[in-house]
């Protein structure tokens, strides 16, 4: 039998936030697809040098990230469909897969927490390392491949150097760096150093607030479903 009254409003309810759950996992669902081939963050994470792949634990964030929005549309339809049928069964298993998922998203947040510097700190060394090799005045064998690193580095933040830049660095600043001048260097020129930590913090920043949009509409239906569930065992006609 239906509900009626104020359960009837939470079923309803429940219903909403679940669509907008579902839509919410579509859209982390493109974020996170975005950010594996936003082509700045692809375009350094695929660098090899002296045998040494590019870190990737960015792409550890990203993928679960897919993960969670997909998984997120798949109890959202379940969440929708089981509040219409006023199924108790089906409202079960999706709070179960909610609560689940909740201590993912609170496990990956403490995760992203506690690695929010990694990911900047290691490509900077692996920057660093590269810059090094590329500075070499004994011709290395491995220095031409640096200095393709450091090129692709330059172009793609639209930075130059490490902001402590040598004397000999400088020299080679006008056709290392994407400027037209050594002077526009001077002007212009950001470290890449910062630039990393720019733009790592700013793509965490985007997972971190769509994770708390998630989590706050996560409880919301927790609430509601629990509320809907006793709803409809005490309804008349259901034993």
């Amino acid at each position: 039998m239906a509900v009626t009254g104020c359960t009837k409003c939470i079923k309803y309810m429940l219903f909403f936030f679940n669509f907008i759950f579902w839509l919410a996992g579509g859209v982390i669902l493109g974020v996170a697809l975005w950010l594996r081939h936003d082509s700045q963050t692809s375009n350094l994470l695929i660098l090899q040098f002296d045998d040494q792949q590019a870190p990737g634990t960015f792409y550890i964030s990203v993928y679960i990230l897919i993960a969670v929005g997909a998984v997120m549309m798949l109890v959202g339809f379940l969440g929708c469909y089981g509040a219409i049928q006023e199924s108790q069964c089906l409202l079960g298993t999706f709070f179960f897969f909610l609560v689940i998922l909740f201590a993912c998203e609170v496990a990956a947040a403490i995760w992203g927490f506690m690695n929010r510097d990694t990911i900047s700190k290691e490509l900077i060394n692996f920057y660093d390392s590269a810059y090094i090799k590329a500075m070499d005045v004994s011709g290395s064998a491995s220095k031409d491949s640096a200095i393709k690193v450091l090129d692709v580095f330059h172009k793609t933040l639209d930075c130059c150097g490490k902001g402590d830049d040598t004397a000999l660095f400088l020299q080679l600043a006008t056709t290392l760096c994407p400027t037209k001048s050594l002077e526009d260097f001077q002007l212009r020129s950001q470290s890449c150093h910062h630039k990393l930590i720019e733009l790592f913090s700013e793509k965490l920043y985007v997972i971190g607030l769509a994770a708390l949009v998630v989590a706050v509409i996560m409880i919301f239906e927790m609430i509601f479903t629990m509320v809907l569930c006793c709803g409809i065992r005490n309804s008349p006609g259901v034993y």
